[in-house]
């Protein structure tokens, strides 16, 4: 069964990956086995608004600071740990959505719910139950 968001009314499921990213390639392939159909964004390229990214920490129960891949080069580069605390919530999303680099993948959103990283448990239940 295929699902579809858009024709049910619902907003489109929106992944924002990197095709070379590992997690990004495993939640992929777990939506399409699932079904489920959505829009994939390169986030190198095109990482999501400061308002997307409000809303999809605000959707996923998150902290702003659990929207940084603390794993990335540029993560570590930018000292982001170390001036993280001094961090406004605005200074946090701008940073985030002029770098695509710094955002932890995937990040999965119909508008409504938002899933960020692989955790195969947590991606299932949300996207493909």
């Amino acid at each position: 069964m295929i699902k579809n968001l858009s024709s049910s009314g619902k907003s489109k499921i929106k992944f924002f990956g990197y095709k070379k990213c590992s997690n990004c390639i495993k939640a992929e392939k777990l939506l399409q086995n699932a079904g489920v159909v959505y829009e994939f964004t390169d986030i190198t390229q095109n990482p999501p608004s400061l308002d997307e990214l409000a809303m999809i920490a605000e959707n996923a129960s998150i902290m702003l600071n659990k929207l940084f891949n603390t794993s990335g080069v540029q993560y570590r580069e930018l000292k982001i740990k170390e001036i993280l605390p001094e961090l406004t919530k605005l200074e946090i999303l701008s940073l985030l959505a002029n770098n695509g680099r710094l955002i932890k993948r995937p990040l999965i959103t119909d508008g409504e719910k938002a899933t960020v990283g692989f955790e195969e448990a947590q991606l299932s239940k949300v996207w493909c139950s």
